[in-house]
């Protein structure tokens, strides 16, 4: 998982035209992919894992970024962007959701519906090894699986009647067991520790039957407030949760996929395991291990797998991407985000089905 994130338009409109009251995306009948309600039109989901600081920061700044990045994420076509929303900042204790967090919550769907943006809201996150929460991690599995829940019945209460939201995704990358020596969290990438683990307590617990309870658990808690918006995972391709234990609890599956050089065909064959007759969504992929011409292979062959396909946006914007790389100031790390925006300009229309 790469940080640009805190947060994963059918057809491209102006910036300069007023936005369309947006409707809600809804799995198709056929289980194949997404429509709008009520129009039934198609919906490909198209976008990036964004990361909205005005949710961490509420400095009128930040709330004008993200003005001026929704702006520009029209403006390429893209209409979901991936939110990340940090745990410890969403709860105050076991029982306890941050009202003012979530009040930014709402401010943000506000946002994204005046400029037609849906928003793909993952939860639970704790990256931050020095912002995380010592009463959370002390907690017992089942104590622990009741705050996560809670955290969810308050989230999506807060984003229920909002036709902005994509999906819920109840977390990024989980892990099923370890022991308490292990630890919660792993997988260090740039100073954060993105996997997570769903239990300590429980060693000799089927995996399975881990990840099916804990999924039932957090989806009932959503269910509670909010009947219709789609639920997922965001999913390892290998080593985490099976989508074959929590698919049925899902209403999409979502795998991350980075291709490796030269490794196209094995991508796509990763990508086809995890069709169990549910729409797919790759809600991360991006070419951190390959070139540009592999991920443009990978994106455009994994049509007809996969629904829908989420990328990595940059804190800086493609304007100040282009910039640095004219003065010749631009860095390895921006120069590859750039080479993502421009393939994601480049193929969009065809992977949006656009004539």
């Amino acid at each position: 998982m790469k940080y640009g994130l805190a947060i994963a338009v059918v057809l491209w409109v102006p910036a300069v035209c007023v936005a369309q009251a947006m409707q809600r995306v809804r799995v198709a009948s056929d289980n194949k992919g997404f429509i709008l309600s009520p129009s039934g039109e198609r919906f490909i989901p198209w976008g990036h894992n964004y990361a909205a600081q005005g949710l961490e920061d509420p400095a009128e700044r930040s709330w004008e970024k993200i003005e001026s990045d929704l702006v520009d994420l029209r403006n390429m076509r893209a209409n979901v962007i991936r939110i990340h929303l940090q745990f410890p900042q969403f709860m105050d204790g076991p029982e306890q959701p941050n009202a003012k967090a979530m009040a930014r919550l709402a401010h943000l769907l506000e946002l994204a519906e005046k400029h037609g943006v849906y928003l793909d809201i993952t939860g639970l996150a704790c990256y931050r090894k020095n912002a995380r929460a010592a009463w959370y991690d002390a907690l017992p599995d089942k104590e622990r699986w009741a705050a996560q829940a809670r955290f969810w019945e308050a989230v999506a209460q807060t984003c229920a009647a909002s036709p902005a939201v994509f999906c819920y995704d109840l977390m990024n990358e989980p892990i099923v067991s370890g022991t308490r020596k292990d630890g919660w969290y792993t997988g260090e990438m740039g100073g954060y520790e993105f996997l997570q683990r769903l239990s300590l307590d429980q060693p000799d617990r089927p995996r399975d039957n881990i990840s099916r309870e804990w999924a039932h658990i957090l989806v009932t808690a959503i269910r509670k407030r909010d009947k219709e918006h789609p639920i997922t995972i965001g999913m390892l391709p290998a080593w985490g949760v099976s989508q074959k234990a929590v698919g049925p609890e899902l209403d999409f599956i979502a795998v991350h996929i980075y291709p490796k050089a030269g490794q196209v065909a094995e991508a796509l064959a990763t990508l086809k395991r995890f069709d169990i007759g549910k729409p797919i969504v790759v809600e991360e992929t991006f070419p951190l291990s390959c070139g540009v011409p592999d991920e443009r292979d990978f994106l455009l062959k994994s049509r007809g797998i996969a629904a829908g396909w989420i990328g990595q946006y940059s804190d800086q914007s493609p304007a100040e991407l282009e910039a640095l790389k004219r003065s010749g100031k631009i860095t390895f790390a921006q120069a590859a985000y750039l080479g993502w925006i421009d393939l994601f300009r480049e193929v969009g229309p065809q992977m949006l089905g656009e004539k």
